[in-house]
């Protein structure tokens, strides 16, 4: 086993020998073969009466008329103006360019290449230890702690607009979510439950909502049911809220006669927590979205204190967006002392409500030109420095807050430091950026210059990991059709569209050139290929006066 173990490293090492000797070799070669093919045309040049069959296709293209160069360059560009629109309609619709796509995933394996390896090694994180840089497939989609009600909220956009605000991506999230924590743990079913895990899945919300009324029937203290038909029947906020109360006493209720049945269980089953803890949230949520901000203050921090382990909830957001209604920014500045730590996973909300707060102390008196003159105070540099920080973890977010960008309703799911997170963010506290005087203009003055200290923000990061590549395709996935997706860093177009551009207009530029001016575009086609076979004449008298003609006549023999 030890020698095997040995031998594999120098086995390795030889093939990665051998395939970097092909790849420097690979060039060479091509010139070798060239030069092969030139020579091979010389010699056969006799034997093939290549000079005869190039005679007869010179008379034959000298016979051809006007009418033939106009329809070939015409037919040229129809072509390559096709391509150029299929190639810029894809690269609108998934960023990359067709052509370029194939050849990298179907021509490159035949030809021997392989995939850069500096995406998948090791960088230096932030403590400066080395971590493995994410992959694609890390790029993970959460729950919006901040999501609107289907059928009070949704559903009213699209009657007025015509337009769906969730993808289907979007909502078949929320289904796999909903059949997790509220029926996901259950050892045997029963029938409401079944016909609610069937309920989460349907796709036409009639259909879901006829189950729902279905389950209460099987069972009238059918707590998921009411949840599904507060979310998606009640068209206000106030009969969602009334629903979610009767839920909340159903689940109470059931907790409290299961506690007197059996004494030593715990006081609430798996699924009854998630239900407790969902419909708590949701009840809160009511409450801020109808002015009892108080009240929905003191639930949220009842259920953080209830439930301490659900972090991953994020309800700490829900709390930091109604804490900024009140403008109590010591409690504010309380939460992100707690959360706003390196050990925990940041979001958008964490970071540009630091930024607020610290941009709120200064923005007030803050103008450029004096800053450019005296130089920046240390409160200043520290707000320009929890700018730099937000921008660089979600660069998306400052055109919303600067409305630079239309805003549109937010997803139910968010992938953090995409554009997505950059919605739903900007939805709930532009108000609260707002508000703060002078705080819009600091950071339309700095954001910017986040850039300039990240300059390959894929390579690189400065405070956090290498911006992930990933984020345009999953926040596509997430984002309605209408909504133009932001795109960090800015993709250049690809080679292929410009080039497609190029062909086209050229050759519809001769086309024209030939149909009004046949006689001169004539002259000049004869003199270009003529200038342009004028090497080729060169190589074959030199090698004429180079080699004996006898030894050309005999190679030719044989």
């Amino acid at each position: 086993m030890e020698d095997t173990a040995g031998s594999n490293p120098q086995s390795l090492g030889f093939t990665e020998k051998l395939k970097s000797w092909l790849s420097w070799s690979w060039t060479y070669v091509c010139f070798i073969w060239f030069g092969m093919v030139l020579i091979m045309i010389y010699v056969l040049w006799s034997p093939l009466k290549l000079q005869e069959t190039l005679t007869s296709a010179s008379v034959f293209l000298n016979t051809l008329t006007p009418k033939f160069y106009v329809a070939l360059t015409g037919t040229s560009s129809l072509i390559s103006g096709l391509i150029l629109i299929f190639e810029w309609w894809y690269f609108r619709k998934y960023g990359t360019s067709f052509i370029e796509q194939v050849s990298v995933s179907h021509l490159r394996p035949l030809l021997g290449g392989v995939e850069n390896s500096s995406t998948t090694g090791l960088f230096a994180s932030v403590n400066g230890e080395a971590e493995p840089r994410p992959s694609v497939s890390e790029c993970k989609v959460w729950r919006n702690p901040l999501n609107l009600f289907r059928g009070a909220e949704y559903n009213r956009y699209t009657w007025v607009t015509g337009k769906e605000p969730l993808t289907y991506y979007d909502m078949n999230l929320s289904a796999q979510d909903h059949q997790t924590f509220f029926t996901g743990d259950t050892p045997q079913l029963r029938p409401e439950d079944a016909v609610m895990q069937k309920a989460w899945r349907e796709r036409n919300p009639q259909a879901r909502i006829r189950a729902a009324y279905q389950a209460i029937e099987m069972n009238h203290e059918c707590a998921a049911a009411y949840v599904l038909l507060a979310e998606e029947e009640a068209t206000t906020i106030t009969e969602a809220e009334r629903l979610f109360k009767k839920a909340l006493s159903i689940v109470r209720q059931r907790s409290h006669t299961v506690e007197q049945q059996q004494s030593n269980c715990t006081w609430y089953s798996g699924k009854d927590i998630n239900l407790l803890v969902y419909i708590k949230r949701r009840l809160a949520m009511c409450a801020r979205k109808l002015g009892r901000i108080k009240e929905a203050v003191k639930m949220m921090r009842d259920l953080m204190k209830e439930f301490p382990l659900l972090g991953m909830l994020n309800i700490h957001e829900n709390l930091l967006e109604a804490l900024l209604e009140l403008q109590a920014y010591a409690d504010v500045q309380a939460v992100l002392a707690k959360y706003d730590d390196i050990s925990l996973p940041k979001s958008a909300t964490i970071c540009y409500t630091s930024a607020l707060l610290k941009a709120r102390a200064v923005s007030d008196k803050f103008s450029p030109e004096a800053a450019s003159r005296r130089g920046l105070s240390t409160a200043e540099m520290n707000a320009v420095e929890a700018i730099h920080r937000a921008v660089e973890f979600n660069p998306h977010v400052p055109k919303y807050l600067l409305e630079m960008k239309s805003l549109i309703l937010p997803p139910e799911h968010i992938l953090k430091r995409g554009d997505s997170e950059a919605v739903a963010y900007a939805f709930f506290h532009l108000q609260h950026w707002k508000r703060a005087e002078g705080a819009l203009n600091l950071l339309h003055c700095t954001w910017e210059g986040t850039f300039r200290i990240i300059p390959y923000p894929l390579e690189k990061g400065h405070l956090f990991y290498p911006y992930p590549g990933c984020t345009e395709t999953a926040d596509r996935e997430l984002l309605p059709s209408f909504h133009e997706v932001s795109v960090y860093p800015k993709k250049e177009l690809p080679f292929f569209i410009l080039f497609t551009a190029g062909l086209c207009s050229f050759t519809a530029m001769l086309a024209m050139l030939t149909h009004q001016f046949p006689e001169l575009m004539g002259v000049f086609a004869k003199a270009f290929f003529s200038t342009l076979f004028a090497p080729l004449g060169f190589f074959a008298d030199k090698m004429e006066s180079f080699m004996p003609s006898s030894f050309w006549h005999q190679l030719t023999r044989i």
